[in-house]
């Protein structure tokens, strides 16, 4: 049976509602696969794309890899033992905000792109002579379709945005990465740089404003929450 936590707090208010206690072993693993995967790829893409056309793919995956790094260092430091402040109490929630958009989301910005770019290289397809080149055409885009689970995942309850922004703020926010999303590997396929570095750079300035003002949102919810925390006594 589910552990419920008190709604109401010493002051008759209601107490902020927390997400759900997350097992941090299981985030710890999740850094290791976003550290080493979009770095693996980045690589790939260095070695056998056009660097001509790799716009900000590069810059996305390497960002994606720093922040895991980042998300591991909030989830080190969750702790509810003795001696744990409000700060270590939203550690593991924090580098899962952190992960979900600083890690995921340049991760799923970058995918396309980097598909498209392998898919059209001349060093991993060299073409004999008199060959036909034949075009992947819209089977391009399968792996754009890994942002309608992600979209899913913010969106049925199961982010963590959603505990620091009004429902409307956080489909406002996940409409606005898909759209950016889009428009950025839009940007990319047609050899419009520039505007997919616009598209990109403002994507990774929201997320990285959301992800400041989510941690510290989660922090002075814990800080709200344990100075009106009912005493076991009157539960």
């Amino acid at each position: 049976m589910a552990k419920t936590r008190p709604t109401i707090g010493t002051d008759g208010l209601p107490l902020p509602i927390l997400p759900p206690e997350r097992d941090a072993r299981v985030w710890a693993r999740m850094v290791r696969v976003m550290f080493y995967t979009p770095g693996f790829l980045a690589l790939l893409l260095i070695k056998a794309g056009e660097p001509t056309s790799f716009g900000i793919t590069v810059e996305l995956l390497m960002l994606s890899s720093a922040a895991a790094i980042v998300g591991g260092l909030f989830i080190g430091t969750q702790s509810t033992a003795a001696g744990a402040d409000h700060s270590s109490k939203t550690g593991t929630w924090s580098g899962a905000l952190v992960l979900e958009l600083l890690a995921v989301v340049p991760f799923l910005c970058a995918i396309p792109a980097l598909f498209h770019e392998l898919a059209n290289s001349h060093l991993l397809h060299a073409t004999a002579p008199g060959a036909v080149d034949v075009s992947l055409g819209a089977s391009e885009l399968l792996p754009s379709a890994a942002i309608l689970p992600f979209l899913l995942y913010q969106l049925a309850g199961f982010g963590t945005v959603q505990f620091v922004v009004p429902k409307p703020v956080n489909w406002a926010i996940n409409i606005g990465i898909a759209c950016l999303i889009t428009a950025s590997n839009t940007a990319n396929r047609e050899g419009a740089y520039f505007w997919e570095r616009r598209f990109a750079g403002i994507l990774v300035v929201a997320m990285v404003i959301t992800v400041i003002y989510g941690v510290l949102r989660l922090r002075q919810m814990q800080t709200t929450y344990d100075a009106h925390y009912p005493p076991k006594s009157s539960e």
